[in-house]
């Protein structure tokens, strides 16, 4: 038993930082409202208290990823857990809207340091393939339940004790982090003989804010708006200045070899297209249900809740199985569960009652999870040694742009549509098309059981 506890403890260490970074996501969509009355903030500030900690997040993910290879995982996520809480306190204690978009953009910097060393450590603290595979299906449940914890914990504390207690909650949780990960988690190998690479990890952060920042604003103002497109036209210039340089450097953030992984670029694409797919479900679904049918933001988290409380069901769940399965059973059987249940509310629309959307949530949130295991397990175990930090980067890069997309062209759909009907089901016809591509890639890409062994 004591044992079992010990075995269990990096993993509880790991993700108690994780829970941290998503409840941040999920958390103050009820809160920003009020935060706006109480410290006057303009229509801009409070755009910018939601997406700075999201930008920054996705800019620098590369960059902790990169940071952990050199100076060694449990280093960097420990410090990204201090400088997470410390700007939670910062936000917590902000007497104006600019200083707390400020805390916000410093908390995304920390939040960017945790997630790439939180699958580097469970790599690490799990060599055998059947623990690891339950250690990250642990992993994927965190997010299922800080999605499902942020509406309703943020609409109790909003209502009761105020807005600032919204951050205040991450001060205990990351105080307990820390200390659970340096008793708990062995220090992790280092390369310090692998320089970072400046001028390429700039080029990436311009790449992912710019594309997410353009995406962001495709939702608020159309897709051929001249400062999405130019968005996106610098997005791509600055990802083509990355792969050139990364080609002309000695030590590069992403080796491009990795890249030619299939399991390593297929396993990626798989979480931008699940990302894409759920996100892009879940804010429809906020809209439609505060706009259309009149809930509550509270009782729009409770309405949210059958889709995100399966999360934490299917990641423990296809953690257990895979053993007996293999990963690609459980990412196309995912994919295809989910792929159904958004056909469904695409082929019912804006018209179908709330008891009838219930069921193709659950397999939306069932069939995401169920998939994130083995995608997961697929990038990580493709990744060569000294690379798991950088393979974790990549491979939460691509979700986070998968989920800004969702979210940017489910708004966009809905706000350019000749009626709101339309928008709705062609919406969910994109996500569900965009989880069938997935389950088209996971045949191809991730390994059978047999390849694995």
């Amino acid at each position: 038993m004591a044992s079992e506890r010990r075995s269990l403890a990096p993993l509880l260490a790991v993700c108690a930082g994780y829970f941290m970074v998503i409840l941040d996501v999920t958390v103050i969509n009820v809160a920003v409202p009020v935060i706006g009355r109480e410290l006057s903030a303009s229509l801009t500030g409070i755009q910018w208290i939601t997406d700075g900690y999201t930008l920054v997040f996705a800019g620098f993910l590369l960059t902790g990823g990169a940071l952990g290879d050199r100076l060694g995982n449990r280093r960097v996520f420990c410090a990204g857990v201090a400088v997470f809480t410390v700007s939670s306190a910062a936000c917590a204690l902000a007497p104006s809207a600019a200083l707390l978009v400020a805390a916000r953009l410093v908390e995304g910097l920390g939040a960017a340091l945790i997630v790439p060393g939180s699958l580097a450590l469970i790599q690490q603290a799990y060599p055998a393939r059947a623990e690891r595979s339950r250690a990250f299906g642990v992993w994927g449940s965190m997010a299922g339940i800080a999605a499902s914890a942020g509406p309703l914990l943020g609409g109790v504390l909003v209502s009761t004790v105020g807005w600032r207690w919204v951050f205040l909650i991450n001060l205990p949780v990351g105080a307990v982090c820390v200390v659970l990960t340096l008793r708990h988690v062995a220090r992790s190998p280092r390369l310090a003989a692998r320089s970072l690479d400046w001028p390429a990890q700039c080029a990436v952060v311009a790449a992912v804010a710019l594309l997410t920042s353009a995406l962001n604003e495709a939702g608020r103002r159309g897709w051929t708006d001249p400062a999405v497109l130019a968005g996106v036209g610098l997005a791509v210039l600055a990802a083509a200045a990355f792969v050139v340089r990364e080609r002309m450097a000695r030590s590069p953030v992403l080796p491009l070899s990795l890249l030619r992984s299939r399991a390593m670029s297929g396993g990626a694409v798989i979480g931008l297209l699940f990302n894409f797919g759920f996100y892009g479900m879940v804010f429809a679904a906020s809209l439609d249900f505060q706009h259309q049918r009149g809930f509550s933001a509270l009782s729009t988290g409770l309405a949210l809740f059958p889709a995100v409380a399966m999360t934490m069901f299917a990641s423990v769940l296809s953690g257990r199985l895979s053993r007996r399965t293999g990963d690609r059973p459980l990412v196309i059987s995912g994919m295809l569960l989910a792929s159904l249940g958004l056909a469904v509310w695409a082929a019912g629309g804006s018209a179908l009652a709330y008891p009838l959307l219930v069921a193709p949530m659950m397999a939306a949130g069932f069939g995401t999870s169920f998939a994130l295991t083995g995608s997961t397990a697929t990038v990580m175990g493709a990744a060569p040694p000294g690379h798991s930090g950088t393979a974790s980067a990549f491979f939460n890069t691509t979700r986070q742009i998968g989920s800004a997309t969702g979210v940017a062209l489910g708004g966009s759909l809905l706000a350019s549509a000749t009626d709101y009907d339309t928008g709705l089901r062609t919406g969910m016809a994109v996500g569900a098309l965009a989880y069938l591509t997935a389950a088209g890639l996971a045949w191809l890409c991730v390994p059978a059981k047999s390849e694995r062994a």
